[in-house]
């Protein structure tokens, strides 16, 4: 027969348990932050950053998700796979929270994702480029708001068409995951329009002088060079290119990281003319782009870029979901999160159901007196290319 005292003390243990779990559903909702705070990305992290902190802001100052507020826990990955995911591991098991977002290396938002399905959590990158993260290495619990590389070649591939015919082009890409993925993207979609490649090289990442492959370029006599280097990696490349005389009647195109506001200042003059293929522009005349600028720039005293708009997007696109789903529950809101539509400063997005991809309109930046002035435009629809994921 129970005593009194153990009838008192298990009743006091269902009392803590019931109100354990009306904390953890009345408690904040807990995002998991894993981006580059230091490194050759950190310019990239900071924008990724900027965007969430402010999305973060708005929706809680709104009431937060159904209710409940957004905490967010940040880690600096450092761009790094093997730093990302012991640091995602950690805000899956011990910080436990509720979804993940911000890894900008292409090789550490795949790392993750791992982790993700094996931890039974969902998360979204804001910023990785390769194919794969999509296509043949998509995970059930990857999802991806910005445009991969095959979307902004698809935009870029269709200037350099017109403006170029019959290019000869060089590829420059930095020697990883994203590197690789973003040229043989764009190779694709270039010579489908008529474009020769005459040379192709591959530089490590973080490299500090990239004169030992200007040889291969001037012997290559290209019309266009195609990279795809980013952060302090492009200040360098640009710069000992114009140091060496290589951008004299050559026309420099890459991938949408490249040049960016956050190493603008430090590129200069040797920036001017590159054309890239991007999902967001300031240029961009919606009013939720406006009001997003507008927003930005008093909140970070920065102009964003494609990965502050697109970081501050994810934010919304995850409060949608679970709202639609009416829980955080993994599940329910993987379930809600495929097919959906959500408006960003770029305008409304629709998330492919098959692949996890987000589709949206393209354009063609070019830089012109120190601003990306848009120079054309590809529908969403026509960008997106087929669903080629296999694993669910």
């Amino acid at each position: 027969m129970k005593t009194a005292f153990a009838i008192k003390l298990m009743a006091a243990a269902l009392s803590a348990g019931f109100a354990t779990g009306a904390a953890a559903q009345s408690g904040p909702i807990r995002i998991g932050v894993v981006t580059p705070l230091s490194g050759t990305y950190s310019a990239l992290g900071q924008q990724v950053k900027w965007g969430i902190e402010l999305a973060t802001r708005e929706i809680n100052a709104g009431g937060g998700i159904m209710g409940r507020k957004v905490e967010l826990l940040f880690e600096d990955e450092e761009a790094n796979p093997s730093v990302a995911a012991p640091k995602a591991e950690k805000l899956f098991q011990v910080s436990k929270v509720d979804f993940l977002t911000g890894t900008v290396n292409s090789a550490s938002t795949l790392a993750v994702g791992q982790l993700a399905e094996r931890n039974g959590r969902l998360i979204a990158t804001t910023v990785s480029f390769s194919d794969t993260i999509t296509g043949e290495k998509c995970s059930p619990n990857v999802f991806r708001v910005n445009a991969k590389a095959g979307q902004q070649s698809a935009a870029l591939a269709e200037w350099l068409s017109k403006a170029k015919p019959n290019a000869k082009v060089f590829y420059l890409g930095p020697d990883y995951e994203m590197g690789r993925s973003t040229v043989a993207a764009f190779k694709s979609a270039a010579e489908k329009k008529g474009a020769k490649t005459v040379g192709e090289v591959f530089a490590p990442l973080d490299n500090k002088d990239y004169s030992p492959f200007f040889g291969q370029v001037r012997a290559a006599r290209p019309d266009v060079m195609y990279t795809s280097v980013a952060g302090n990696d492009t200040v360098r490349l640009f710069n000992q290119m114009a140091q060496y005389g290589l951008l004299k009647n050559l026309t420099v195109v890459g991938a949408s990281g490249t040049l960016t506001s956050q190493n603008l200042a430090a590129v200069g003059k040797a920036g001017e003319g590159f054309v890239t293929g991007v999902g967001y522009s300031v240029e961009i005349d919606l009013p939720e782009n406006q009001k997003f600028v507008k927003a930005f720039q008093e909140f970070a005293k920065a102009a964003p870029d494609l990965y502050g708009a697109d970081s501050y997007g994810v934010m919304f696109f995850y409060k949608a979901a679970v709202e639609k789903a009416k829980s955080t529950d993994t599940d329910k809101v993987r379930a809600a999160m495929r097919g959906l539509e959500w408006m960003t400063p770029q305008g409304k997005k629709t998330m492919r159901a098959g692949d996890h991809q987000a589709i949206q309109d393209m354009y063609a930046t070019q830089m012109t007196n120190g601003k990306f002035k848009v120079m054309s435009k590809v529908p969403g629809a026509a960008a997106i290319g087929p669903d080629t994921c296999s694993r669910f």
